[in-house]
């Protein structure tokens, strides 16, 4: 198989524009997705487990230690902490779940860069090949090991 050797100029022309999927991704994101992606990156730190943590913590010691006149959500049941906490889960699952998703969509706009982006580094390196007159199959096989 012969390859022709192309000018510098020819393979400008060749050349597509360098893409960076993480802008092009977010700029087609509405409001609504960009909220997701927000709250799935947030909830799933340490941070926000803390924050929950310490909020459980005052809330169960205060209902459970303060004077009785001071308690808003009586022990054991804890109901007005439970309806809260639960709205809350309500509300978070399906939001992180649209953000996973939108968060996977990301993710194979990148490996399709990335298969582009070999494809053209694989090319380059047959376009070399040929330049050097060397056969390609060496070239591949050198690059290999």
């Amino acid at each position: 198989m012969k390859y022709r050797t192309l000018t510098v100029e020819q393979l400008k022309s060749l050349r597509k524009p360098v893409r960076n999927v993480r802008i092009e991704q977010l700029e087609s994101f509405s409001g609504w997705e960009r909220l997701a992606i927000f709250v799935t990156e947030h909830i799933g730190t340490m941070g926000f487990f803390f924050i929950i943590l310490f909020w459980t913590i005052i809330w169960i010691g205060w209902n459970t230690f303060a004077p009785p006149r001071l308690r808003f959500d009586p022990y054991p049941a804890f109901v007005l902490w439970l309806f809260l906490s639960n709205m809350l889960q309500m509300l978070l699952m399906p939001l992180l779940m649209i953000g996973q998703n939108l968060q996977g969509r990301h993710a194979e706009a990148r490996a399709q860069a990335d298969f582009e982006v070999n494809l053209k580094a694989r090319e380059r390196l047959r376009q070399s090949c040929s330049t050097l007159k060397i056969k390609p199959n060496f070239c591949f096989r050198s690059l290999a090991r």
